[in-house]
């Protein structure tokens, strides 16, 4: 099977504007992303509707391509940027332009979801830790997911899900384990063309989860495992906290 790695990259951010274009460790956000899955995959493009980090991808040798201003969603850019691009890929792997550390076993994780034929759409998780706490745990802005025995998801929801009745909310990390989602994505080309015409659907209204309309409509997101911590950038201050993660690694 060949995949395709695209990023999307949008310059304006509400909570973070030119975030892709930021330092790094002496290099721009979107360089260090880029990187890290460049030779992961078959072929890797940035996907943007800024000539400003059009530029900057092109200055690192980067591959590149121009999508619309009008996206609503990284799943939408990444669908017309995979048309523009052509070629015979079986698979299109979203990888945020914000996750500077992305690890190539992760990559590998989304892609070994793929030996099963039946796999629509990829997804990984991560196991929340008890040393993370209940604060992680109830984090809104980590949305948490449940899965069945084929470990496909039965859904993701920002609240602390499943809810452990008759349990101390202290225990709940120690008795059951909870999986925290990590943003990235891989669907079959069929399979994005289908999922990017479909409306919004009320769950995705309500939860703010584009993942929400693919269950809704029937369709199934098989969902690999990660043990591997990453930092994604929302904000200046995870900037400076991704900064630090940095020099840590580099110091061990």
């Amino acid at each position: 099977m060949k995949f395709l790695g695209i990023i999307p990259a949008r310059y304006a951010s509400t909570r973070f504007p030119a975030k892709p274009l930021a330092m790094l460790g002496g290099k721009t956000v979107i360089q260090r992303v880029y990187e890290q899955v460049a030779g992961v995959l078959d072929d890797a493009y940035v996907a943007t509707d800024d000539e400003r980090i059009e530029a900057a991808v092109k200055a690192f040798g980067g591959k590149v391509v121009m999508t619309s201003v009008h996206h609503k969603s990284g799943t939408d850019r990444c669908y017309e940027a995979y048309t523009k691009i052509g070629g015979d890929f079986d698979v299109v792997v979203n990888i945020q332009g914000d996750e500077p550390f992305i690890m190539p076993s992760q990559l590998e994780a989304v892609k070994d979801c793929f030996t099963d034929p039946t796999t629509q759409i990829a997804t990984l998780v991560k196991p929340f830790t008890a040393e993370s706490g209940l604060e992680a745990l109830e984090n809104p802005n980590s949305p948490k997911v449940v899965v069945n025995r084929n470990m496909n998801a039965l859904y993701f929801s920002r609240s602390v899900i499943p809810y452990l009745r008759n349990v101390d909310k202290q225990e709940w990390l120690s008795r059951h384990v909870y999986y925290k989602h990590i943003g990235l994505y891989a669907y079959r080309v069929g399979v994005l063309g289908e999922i990017t015409s479909l409306p919004q659907s009320s769950l995705e209204v309500a939860e703010s989860l584009e993942q929400l309309r693919w269950l809704e409509n029937g369709y199934t997101i098989k969902v690999g495992i990660t043990e591997v911590e990453t930092i994604g950038i929302d904000t200046p201050e995870d900037l400076q906290r991704a900064e630090q993660f940095l020099k840590n690694r580099h110091a061990e």
